[in-house]
């Protein structure tokens, strides 16, 4: 039987984009959520910061078909509530070795944030599965290229600084696979309530993202 961490990875290894919810207004929450899921996304991500965050969570996962988790997980006991409610992943705007450690522990997939070569390499031999690239550096994509030159065995998850425009500019550039939070939520399509318009882009974006992963996902090689 395949490891639990291995068929997450495997989940973002093949749809390589996540939804990721961030919002203050509860009403928003559930039809964006459905939206995103209906324009195709099956990796989905609400943060600790958005109302009801853990019970969307269990409802998620109650949904079945999809893989779910909680961002930004700051302590090892936000990432105990997240686990109770059925996280599968957790996702940090930092990297906490003592929440990678609890992941790891429990079978949940560890993406802590990161910005320099130094703290991804931190993040990596902390044990992180992926690491995400936070917040989004000056150049994009070909700061990606340029990092992954000399550690192409990390697997870089790009969230800040994503968009429809540019998500197949940064696979090609190496990127593991892409969260899509703004860019997909558009925070004035939650305020007005057009639900229409994030399903039409998250259809968008998935098409895309398949047709670029349609050439092989980047290899991941050993660490020194």
């Amino acid at each position: 039987m395949p490891h639990p961490r291995a068929k997450l990875l495997d989940s973002f290894a093949r749809h390589r984009c996540s939804a990721i919810l961030r919002t203050a207004d509860a009403r928003a929450v559930r039809p964006a959520l459905d939206a995103a899921i209906a324009g195709g996304f099956r990796i989905v991500e609400v943060t600790m910061t958005t109302p009801g965050c853990l019970d969307e969570i269990t409802a998620l996962r109650e949904r079945g078909g999809l893989t779910v988790g909680a961002g930004t997980v700051l302590t090892v006991d936000d990432a105990k509530n997240a686990m109770a409610a059925g996280a599968q992943f957790l996702v940090s705007p930092v990297t906490d070795p003592q929440v990678i450690t609890f992941c790891r522990q429990h079978d949940l997939l560890s993406v802590p944030g990161a910005h320099t070569p130094t703290e991804m390499m931190l993040a990596h031999k902390a044990g992180a599965d992926l690491v995400k690239l936070f917040p989004g550096p000056a150049g994009g994509p070909a700061f990606l290229r340029a990092l992954r030159g000399p550690m192409p065995f990390l697997r870089v998850f790009p969230t800040n600084g994503v968009a429809e425009d540019n998500c197949t500019d940064w696979l090609a550039a190496g990127a593991f696979g892409l969260g899509f939070v703004g860019s997909l939520f558009d925070p004035n399509d939650l305020q007005a309530g057009r639900f229409d318009r994030i399903e039409a882009r998250a259809a968008r974006i998935v098409a895309k993202v398949h047709a670029a992963s349609q050439t092989p996902t980047p290899q991941v090689q050993s660490a020194p």
